[in-house]
This record gives C-alpha cells, structure tokens and sequence, in this order.
C-alpha cells in the first residue's frame, strides 16, 4: 500500500506547472477530480447549514454537490470578468464561510478572472480568517487566457487543477494545493477512506506532461474550442444577439423563456441545456456546447438560436 499520497515526480510537475502560473504551491495533494476536490475542501472545513457563496450562474454539478452536503448557496453575479467585487462583497455580509471562484472557462458562461478583478477581490478579502477561499482551474492546459490567481489572498485558500479537461474526463485526477492547514485536512480526511489516488493514474500524468506530442494535441484541441466558441459569439453577434463565451467550451445566451427556446431549438435539430440547471437568480439564458460542433455547423446553429429573434424564441411567449 502506498505510503506517500503524491508520487514524487507528480508533486514536482505540479508545483512548477502552477509556479509558473504564480500559485504559491507549498503544500499539494492531489483529489479524484476537481470536484472530489471541492467537495473534500467543504466537508473538512463546513457544517451542515454553513453559507458558500458561488457564481450565479455557475457549475451545475457544484450547485448539487453543495445541497447535497446540506450546505446553503448564496448566488454571486458574474460577468466576463468572473465573479463581481459587489457580489462578494454582499455575500461576505451575508456570514457566508466559503467562496468557490472558477478561474477561467467558467461553466456555463466562460467567464476568466481578470488582472484587475483579481486585484480588487484579493483587496476585498485580504485577511479574512473567517472565510475559506476555493479556486477551481478545471479547465487548465484548455484555457488560453493567462491565469489571474487569488491563491493566498486569505488564510484559509485552496487552488484546485484538475486534469481530466484537457487530457480526458476518464482520468480522475487533480491537483489541489493550499495552506498548509487546508491542505493537511484534505489529505487526513482521505486517508481514512478512500486512501489516494492511485499511483497507476498519477504515473500516467507525469508521463503525459512530459511528452510534447501531448502537449501539441492539447494545444490544437483548445485552439479548436476556441475557433468554434468565438465563432459562434461572433456569428450570434452579426444577427443582432450578445452572448458570452470569452473562455472554455460553452457559450451562454440570454433568452427570456428558456422552455421555448429549448424546444424551438430541438425541433429544429438542435440539443441545448437550460439556464435553470446553472443559475440561481440569474436571468433565463441557454448554455450551448461547442465540444461537439462542427465549425462548418456554426452558421446554421447561430441561424436556428436567431430564427425566432422577432418570434418565440427570443421574446416572451404569450
């Protein structure tokens, strides 16, 4: 059985993989995904009832996760830049004891942490001892926006890497670093249960880190995304509709009934998801997936999202 959690040559990797990113990577383990991640990060530091305020809209899967835990949510606006100073702040008043930050790609809106969001959010929490800080970088290699960390901006913080975006959602795996404390708690927690994570995995991420023929793969894959995401933003945006997909895989486009639009969009071919899986009180929209569009097909989904522009998809039904 495994002695050491984090094989050696991984936790090197990973420390000058976020290094040159300027995370702070001291103490590291490593999770069964972001979300194992995150949700280790909760149970080891919140009770049943405590407040976590997260991105509205954000991530569908962390919406369930944190009403599963028995956790309350409390909704923080985001806009390209990700999450606002004033949403933070009015969840800060609010007694919330955690706030998950996306750092880029963020699901559904493709919002990325800005140098000068960051700036103000790490003034706005500076000190706070209360407060346990979660960053998410799921997306990592596939973003192509340099990275904004607010890593040490408090006491208590956590910056979680997964690798299963760019290198396939197969492989459970991420990186999570933080205070020595936070990190200690995560890494005790699972050693009384699942143990770690298996060494056979993380062998196979040192080995695909280290191959330039991957890194190249993961590099074309994230340019594809990004042709096909800002392709579509921009066509949306030509027919006269604003939409938002600055990073990632997902463009998140504002409707006022998402039920019509689902359905007109369905019938004519097309499969979206509805705003209300990812939003809490954020206002009706779509989250439209570019992972399996074609860009020849880029015309004809920004036609079909526009068709009802002056019919029912795009104004309130009757």
């Amino acid at each position: 059985y495994a002695t050491d959690a984090v094989l050696p040559d991984l936790a090197a990797l990973a420390r000058d993989r976020l290094a040159a990113d300027r995370v702070p990577a001291g103490a590291l383990t490593v999770t069964g995904g972001a979300l194992d991640g995150i949700e280790r990060l909760l149970a080891a530091h919140l009770r049943p009832g405590d407040a976590v305020a997260v991105e509205d809209p954000g991530w569908a899967n962390l919406l369930d996760l944190i009403a599963a835990l028995g956790l309350r949510t409390v909704g923080v606006p985001v806009d390209d830049d990700g999450p606002t100073v004033g949403g933070v702040r009015a969840a800060l008043t609010a007694g919330v004891r955690a706030l998950v930050v996306t750092s880029r790609a963020q699901n559904p809106t493709g919002a990325a942490v800005s140098a000068d969001r960051a700036d103000a959010l790490r003034t706005l929490l500076a000190g706070r001892a209360d407060l346990l800080l979660i960053e998410d970088d799921h997306a990592a290699e596939l973003a192509r926006v340099p990275l904004h960390p607010l890593a040490g901006a408090t006491p208590a913080w956590a910056f979680v890497r997964s690798v299963s975006k760019p290198y396939g959602p197969d492989l459970r795996l991420a990186v999570l670093t933080g205070d020595e404390a936070t990190v200690a708690r995560v890494a005790g927690r699972a050693r009384v249960g699942a143990g770690w994570v298996s060494t056979v995995l993380q062998r196979l991420v040192v080995s695909l880190w280290r191959d330039p023929a991957t890194a190249e793969l993961v590099r074309r894959a994230a340019d594809s995304y990004d042709r096909r995401r800002d392709g579509l933003v921009a066509a949306l945006a030509a027919r006269g509709v604003t939409a938002h997909g600055r990073t990632g895989i997902n463009v998140w486009m504002p409707v006022p009934d998402e039920t019509v639009a689902i359905t007109t969009l369905r019938d004519a071919g097309w499969s979206l998801a509805p705003g209300g899986l990812y939003r809490i009180a954020a206002a009706p929209a779509v989250r439209v997936s570019v992972s399996a569009l074609d860009e020849a097909d880029v015309p004809a989904l920004a036609d079909a999202l526009t068709a009802g522009r002056k019919g029912p998809l795009l104004t309130h039904s009757v």
